[in-house]
């Protein structure tokens, strides 16, 4: 199911950036190449869970290179995403945030390229946390605190008469984040349930503010 799924995200999403670009290479080589590094080089934690590389480097030759230069973040937007979703499907886990640059080798040929996969901590030592809003935007959740609310001086501004001017907030812990409604009118939800202070979010978790809806994934 991971790799179709991939498949088809590549061939939907990637595919239409390639149809920018002039190169040899075409992107949905780039994500076979990405996730097969993933599968190839996964890794057992001490709790059992199968970690795999979340930072790469993709090498291409000079003119390859150039060719993608004009599209290099919606391509490698494209890469991280992908990535991502492969991860869910296969029950795979990332240490950091998944990031992808592309980079040239002098000593490739048009046509060909490498990836260079490695395992990077994420600086809070907790994983790589994120949000994703109703738009499909990722906001990432590093290590300071990250306020929701209809305030432009919130970290996620939300245009929703149902959200508090400052709603809830997500701070890192330890090992985890957490959540924490500010006293809001209508509350904070998890997966359907008010929470208070301080609940703690697991992967894939939906959060709710007033009518808004969003997903919390932690690697």
């Amino acid at each position: 199911m991971g790799m179709q799924s991939l498949e088809r995200r590549l061939e939907r999403m990637v595919e239409g950036v390639f149809r920018r670009s002039r190169g040899s290479i075409r992107p949905i080589e780039l994500g076979r190449r990405l996730v097969r590094e993933m599968d190839d080089n996964r890794t057992v934690d001490v709790k059992g869970r199968r970690m795999v590389p979340n930072d790469f480097t993709v090498l291409l030759s000079p003119a390859d290179h150039a060719s993608f230069e004009e599209i290099d973040d919606a391509l490698t937007t494209e890469l991280i995403e992908a990535a991502r979703e492969y991860a869910r499907e296969e029950g795979y886990h990332f240490i950091g945030p998944v990031t992808v640059r592309l980079a040239v080798d002098n000593d490739l040929k048009n046509g060909r390229f490498g990836i260079l996969p490695q395992l990077k901590q994420a600086t809070t030592g907790i994983g790589a946390g994120s949000l994703v809003l109703p738009s499909g935007q990722r906001v990432a959740l590093g290590d300071q605190t990250t306020t929701i609310g209809r305030l432009p001086s919130c970290t996620v501004t939300v245009e929703d008469t149902n959200v508090s001017r400052e709603h809830a907030k997500i701070e890192p812990g330890t090992n985890a984040y957490y959540v924490s409604d500010l006293n809001s009118t209508n509350g904070t939800l998890v997966n359907g349930s008010r929470v208070g202070s301080g609940h703690r979010l697991a992967d894939g978790d939906i959060l709710s503010f007033g009518a808004t809806h969003v997903r919390f994934e932690a690697s």
